[in-house]
């Protein structure tokens, strides 16, 4: 099989690809061949050694795959070999074969999307726990997303309107801007242009968002949260930017609001029956047409270390695969 290595901790050009022996499952576990394997920012920060969970050198890096099951370990039911499935994994997914726990696998539907699939269940069961399960997003309440045009703030920007909100969309550049208008963002700001704290007032009427969902932090974390509405819901999804901000609380007292961590991956682990649940929600919208992932790009495991850049870089819109 062929895998992308990180064989020391650094920058995304410091992978390789090397060839080792098959995957071969133990017990509970299958080996999935991989059709399409999600990057996330994760990804990124684990190959920096940056991030929560880090794995022993040297690993293959990637987390999200769909492909088909390719053998069945002892003690495995319910998934036989040639079976189509998406499986969230700690590490080995950008590879052609990656071993996942037969728990950890989803069965699809004959003629899914491996892309769309690979890219779906991170970033949208994110989105989903923190606008719901952390956030309390009613129908009607207003919600601001940062970052809009990323993976995880594209699935925040559609999850919003599933859930009858006005949802403002704010990220970098115009383009971005525009995708995010065709996923049913209402309004836009872009913020490397326009003042943010005078755009959230225009357009909420001085009153501000209920809901801030922030996978960004850095420099406009501050000015959003001056920005909030009352009795509103900061939430603190992740840091983008690579720079954690640092919120004066006295702004939290006087507008009631509220900061609210948002980590998902435990969530899943802590709360695993509420997160199927969620999972069941959404993969519904997705049959009803209500969710549409974005794949923005395709690339191959040589071409693995510049997929990572481009999202270190904020060159990417919606979700990018690499495809074995």
């Amino acid at each position: 099989m062929r895998a992308v290595r990180c064989n020391r901790y650094g920058p995304p050009d410091m992978l390789v690809v090397e060839t080792l022996p098959d995957a071969r499952p133990g017990t509970g576990e299958v080996t999935i061949e991989v059709k399409a394997a999600s990057v996330n920012y994760p990804d990124l920060l684990v190959i920096e050694n940056k991030y929560q969970f880090q794995p022993e050198l040297p690993f293959t890096p990637g987390c999200e795959v769909a492909g088909v099951v390719r053998d069945v370990g002892p003690g495995v039911s319910g998934l036989r070999r040639g079976m189509p499935v998406a499986a969230l994994v700690r590490t080995g997914g950008f590879a052609d074969q990656v071993l996942a726990p037969a728990d950890a696998c989803a069965r699809l539907p004959e003629g899914t999307d491996y892309a769309i699939a690979a890219a779906f269940t991170l970033a949208y069961s994110t989105s989903y726990h923190a606008l719901v399960d952390r956030g309390s997003l009613a129908a009607g309440e207003t919600l601001l997303v940062l970052g809009a045009a990323g993976g995880v703030g594209l699935a925040a920007v559609e999850i919003g309107k599933a859930l009858g909100a006005r949802v403002i969309a704010a990220a970098s550049s115009d383009a971005k801007l525009a995708v995010c208008r065709e996923h049913g963002a209402d309004a836009t700001i872009q913020y490397e242009r326009e003042d943010l704290r005078e755009r959230i007032a225009a357009l909420t009427g001085g009153r501000g968002p209920d809901v801030i969902y922030d996978p960004v932090g850095g420099r406009f974390a501050e000015p959003a949260f001056r920005s909030i509405g009352w009795r509103g819901r900061y939430l603190v999804v992740g840091f983008a930017n690579g720079e954690i901000p640092r919120l004066p609380l006295n702004l939290a007292l006087l507008r009631g609001a509220s900061i609210v961590g948002v980590f998902w991956g435990e969530f899943a682990r802590r709360e695993s029956e509420r997160n199927h649940a969620d999972l069941e929600r959404l993969v519904g919208w997705l049959s009803e047409g209500k969710l549409r992932p974005r794949i923005s790009a395709r690339y191959s495991l040589e071409d693995t270390p510049r997929a990572l850049r481009d999202m270190a870089e904020r060159r990417v819109t919606g979700k990018i695969v690499v495809v074995p």
